[in-house]
């Protein structure tokens, strides 16, 4: 399969097109610091640089043509401040799915984060990125649920990210408790949702548990 991921230099979407590789798939890998680009080789997969805050819907849709699937993995990430949640965590994620919709790309797998539904907690924000990231993240989500069969999407929700190693283990379904997971057992998930469509549809959570990721993949799509 041919495998885009938006947001192809962060440490889940190397991790991903890494195993994608290494079982044959064509990983490809939107970036926006062509800088990235030979980690992204190293990786396995193709660079293909294009940025999401910038980019038309066109623009994007050119570079999903002949996918099989879209992987929605970008994220302004740590340090970035309410307004690149906006840009690239919501409306990254909106135009994602747009240009997969143009392209004719069915398959979208779209990370988001364990909770965002939940009423916000109070607690140390002091410029609002937490409030920001999570507002971004259920808006995001909201859109991909509302488009019913424009696409067949699956919306995959870790829990505390770690760069321990992967266990192989995991939790996953709607009715998951908060807790952590490896951002390896991430990526393992992801490839497992790309191969089984009784996914589409569903909002899962995520966290490192007892159960094989390929079975617990299947248990959540039955």
């Amino acid at each position: 399969m041919r495998i885009v991921i938006a947001g192809g230099h962060g440490k889940i979407a190397l991790l991903l097109a890494r195993q994608l590789a290494d079982r044959g798939d064509e990983p490809v890998a939107l970036i926006r610091n062509p800088d990235h680009s030979q980690d992204v080789v190293d990786a396995g997969a193709e660079p293909v640089v294009v940025d999401l805050e910038t980019a038309t819907v066109t623009e994007l849709t050119e570079k999903l043509m002949n996918a099989d699937g879209v992987v929605f993995a970008a994220g302004a990430g740590p340090g970035s401040g309410p307004a690149r949640k906006e840009t690239v965590d919501h409306k990254g994620a909106v135009l994602t799915a747009d240009a997969a919709s143009l392209a004719g790309v069915r398959r979208l797998v779209q990370v988001s984060a364990i909770g965002v539904d939940d009423p916000l907690p109070g607690g140390n924000d002091p410029d609002g990125s937490w409030a920001a990231y999570v507002e971004a993240k259920r808006a995001a989500d909201a859109d991909l649920r509302e488009r019913g069969l424009e696409l067949d999407w699956t919306i995959l929700r870790p829990g505390r990210l770690t760069d321990e190693p992967a266990t192989g283990r995991v939790a996953l379904g709607a009715e998951v408790e908060r807790d952590s997971v490896t951002r390896e057992d991430v990526a393992s998930v992801i490839v497992a949702v790309l191969d089984e469509p009784g996914t589409v549809g569903r909002v899962l959570n995520l966290v490192n548990g007892e159960t094989p990721v390929v079975e617990a993949v299947r248990a959540a799509a039955s």
